[in-house]
């Protein structure tokens, strides 16, 4: 039986290795594009788009949103593929072949994503500082890093499940751009929640990052953690409630591929 130092050495190698197998299969242009490119043209485009609709002074909402979204690239597609990609090239079987606890093996798979999210968050809000010139003079920092940490730990949550569809689908990246698209229409990052139908609002309290969003806005706006702790506390149940689901399907999905002989197709 394993022994919990064994499983501990475990999640953090699974933690490592996938996070560095992923990019060292990605060039690191290809990280910088998705890293630091992408968000930071997505940042432009959304807040010209949505100050020329609405006025210059709503700028703070389309730069804290989209600055916040950053975390879901890699909460969403980094973790995701972590999974997807072992499959494409053909380690899958490898590592599903070892006594491994599965537990520390598929929650190990997004913790460095999780942090990395965090660095992709501060870039895009940085840009926002520099050349938006967003005021973050009443933020509290420790209240916003917890709360982007909390935000970051969600979707990538949803990662982890959309990853494990990965073990019986061969086209992950399609549920995962739909996820993408929802997080971005539907959390409220650029549209207030308000401005929703009925039935898109009842989508959105469903979906990661929408609570950490608004209490990220709230942080911005001078609130502390007492005024957003029962946000941060909602959305980290929504993580808990997408990592439950993602590694009951994880644990099926691999008795199906196994049974199928589909875990080295893609």
């Amino acid at each position: 039986m394993a022994t919990p130092f064994t499983n501990f050495r475990i999640f953090w190698q699974s933690a490592y290795l996938s996070y560095k197998a992923l990019f060292r299969w990605f060039s690191p242009i290809s990280y910088a594009s998705s890293k630091v490119i992408m968000p930071l043209f997505q940042l432009i485009f959304f807040t010209f788009l949505g100050t020329f609709a609405t006025g210059a002074e709503n700028a703070p909402f389309f730069l804290i949103g989209n600055s916040v979204l950053a975390v879901a690239i890699n909460g969403i597609y980094g973790v995701s593929m972590t999974v997807g990609m072992e499959r494409r090239q053909g380690t899958l079987p490898y590592l599903f072949g070892t006594p491994a606890n599965r537990l520390f093996l598929f929650s190990g798979r997004a913790v460095v994503h999780i942090f990395d999210g965090m660095v992709g968050a501060g870039i895009s809000l940085l840009a926002a500082v520099l050349i938006f010139r967003l005021d973050l003079s009443a933020t509290n920092p420790l209240a916003f890093a917890l709360t982007i940490l909390i935000t970051s730990a969600s979707t990538a949550a949803m990662g982890l499940l959309l990853g494990s569809l990965s073990l019986v689908t061969l086209n992950v990246m399609f549920f995962n751009n739909t996820i993408y698209f929802l997080l971005l229409v539907l959390a409220g990052v650029n549209l207030p929640l308000e401005m929703l139908p009925g039935w898109a609002r009842i989508i959105s309290q469903g979906l990661p990052l929408t609570r950490g969003l608004a209490a990220a806005r709230m942080i911005v706006a001078g609130s502390g953690l007492g005024d957003i702790w029962w946000l941060l506390v909602q959305e980290l149940g929504i993580g808990a409630i997408y990592f439950t689901i993602g590694y009951i399907a994880f644990s099926l999905f691999e008795r199906e591929a196994k049974k199928r002989g589909t875990l080295e197709a893609y």
